[in-house]
């Protein structure tokens, strides 16, 4: 018997454990499946569904390859303007609120109440703010903005927090015992380690973000989304298959973009 097999047997069994988990998973799978409706779904969801196929299939070219406000490369750029606007501004916020939360860097009292505010940013939906910014700001691209920043914060809040924790403290302990400020700590022993991290982080975000944008259009937020939502109503097939091939090319390009760039950050 050579040394991994002793090793499987040495191992503790877990029968129980994996019984009970598994029970847990079915019942949560069958009630769920309670919640599935398909006495709504008739004949008419079936047409519909077609006739969106056939508007990708044959799209509107004119709305395609109009470059003015109506078209869809402009409804496509400011689309991706609301995403990464959003994202530098939320990025940017998320920073200070992000070492204000990490227990290696402040006090852990500070630490738990800054991270009580992101976890509270964080539970309510984007539409859900997108909405809240439009009663404020009207409806338009700067809710979108606003909507994207806030929404932003709270997860790269989240994702910076847990790269400043993994830092190696050797080199906070170095500055510590010389006697430097927490900014001191912050300027020269942690931003030149996270730099890239939060870069990569940060466009993950955009990517993200890009999508989200184009949900919150259909409430008014800006974006390509309300005239989608428009063309749907007005059963103008074709040019919600213009609208739906434009933001398919949109989020492709930019996610092997991004990821080429992340990879290209994080490698080095």
């Amino acid at each position: 018997m050579n040394t991994v097999e002793k090793q499987l047997l040495n191992e503790p069994k877990r029968i129980v454990q994996n019984v009970i988990t598994a029970v847990i998973v079915i019942v949560f799978l069958m009630w769920s499946l309670t919640a599935v409706d398909l006495s709504n779904f008739t004949s008419n969801g079936v047409d519909i569904a077609k006739n969106i196929l056939h508007g990708i299939v044959t799209p509107n070219t004119d709305l395609l390859f109009t470059f003015n406000t109506n078209g869809v490369p402009y409804l496509l750029l400011e689309t991706m303007a609301i995403a990464f606007l959003g994202t530098i501004v939320g990025a940017i916020l998320a920073i200070p609120l992000a070492f204000l939360s990490a227990s290696n860097i402040v006090p852990k009292p500070i630490a738990f109440i800054i991270r009580l505010l992101l976890i509270f940013v964080r539970t309510i939906p984007a539409i859900v703010y997108g909405l809240m910014f439009i009663r404020v700001t009207g409806p338009g691209p700067f809710a979108g903005v606003l909507t994207m920043a806030l929404t932003s914060i709270g997860m790269l809040s989240k994702l910076f927090v847990d790269i400043i924790e993994d830092l190696e403290v050797n080199i906070l302990e170095s500055l510590e015992s010389i006697g430097c400020t927490t900014f001191e700590k912050i300027r020269y022993g942690i931003i030149p380690q996270l730099s890239a991290m939060f870069l990569s982080v940060a466009i993950y975000r955009f990517d993200m973000n890009l999508r989200d944008a184009a949900i919150l259009g259909l409430v008014g937020a800006g974006g390509i989304g309300a005239p989608l939502i428009f063309a749907m109503n007005g059963y103008k097939w074709s040019e919600v298959g213009s609208i739906l091939i434009g933001l398919m090319v949109l989020i492709l390009l930019i996610e092997f973009f991004s990821n080429k760039i992340r990879n290209k950050i994080v490698r080095g």
